[in-house]
């Protein structure tokens, strides 16, 4: 990521205290800028109309409308760093594809570890955009993360991606690799005439589905739950 790029952040928590100490981390850190600052939900909702934001600072416990509820609203959400004071709530947030949870209070050494993580996401998905294809070329592979280097993987090469908390796992026909980033920035980058959420730690290639069987989809290898949520989806994209 460049030096010179900058964050847009905007703070969501129903504490003064929170958000001041928020507003002073993001103030003394270089390539951030503080959009806006709002104690609800609401604000918030304002504030996505009005300013350009890359980046929420989202409280999990706020009332009337809570930050995970907010964030399931949100067509395309910016990234996201939770906060709450409640240890309990962690898992909540990664299922929900958040860059990072941090525990109140919040001290500055474990805010910019966060944000050392938004600035790997932001460089990620930079690289890993594909080029505007001419009329006879079209995209048929993705770069993937593997220690310092990116790896070309192939459409085709792959049968299905599982969900690791801040990780995926993404499973070739013969070897399985680990990338560092959400299921749901796999969901908005690999094209959907191929490849559909089944299930909210499942992502599949529709082309490597054998058969259906009840609430599973069984592939060569694997049978893979199929959520109650995705199976109209799934069943529509596979025309039955």
């Amino acid at each position: 990521m460049k030096s010179n790029t900058h964050i847009n952040c905007m703070v969501v928590d129903d504490e003064p205290i929170a958000r001041d100490i928020l507003a002073s981390h993001i103030e003394q850190t270089p390539g951030l800028e503080l959009a806006k600052s709002c104690m609800s939900a609401t604000e918030a909702y304002e504030g996505l109309h009005q300013y350009k934001v890359d980046l929420i600072f989202l409280d999990i416990q706020m009332p009337v409308i809570t930050g995970s509820n907010f964030l399931r609203s949100l067509r395309n959400p910016p990234l996201v760093i939770f906060t709450t004071a409640y240890q309990q709530y962690a898992v909540e947030g990664f299922e929900l594809n958040s860059v990072d949870y941090l525990l109140k209070p919040i001290t500055y050494d474990r805010f910019y570890q966060a944000i050392e993580k938004v600035k790997e996401r932001l460089a990620y998905k930079s690289a890993v955009r594909p080029s505007v294809p001419s009329q006879t070329q079209s995209i048929d592979y993705i770069f993937i993360k593997q220690d310092t280097k990116l790896v070309r993987v192939n459409y085709n090469q792959i049968n299905y991606i599982q969900a690791e908390k801040d990780y995926s796992s993404v499973y070739l026909e013969d070897k399985r690799l680990l990338a560092s980033m959400h299921l749901k920035l796999f969901e908005d980058t690999l094209p959907k005439a191929s490849f559909i959420r089944i299930h909210r730690s499942y992502i599949v290639n529709l082309t490597k589905i054998v058969s259906i069987k009840g609430n599973m989809a069984e592939l060569v290898d694997i049978e893979i739950p199929i959520g109650a949520n995705y199976r109209d989806d799934l069943l529509a994209a596979l025309r039955i």
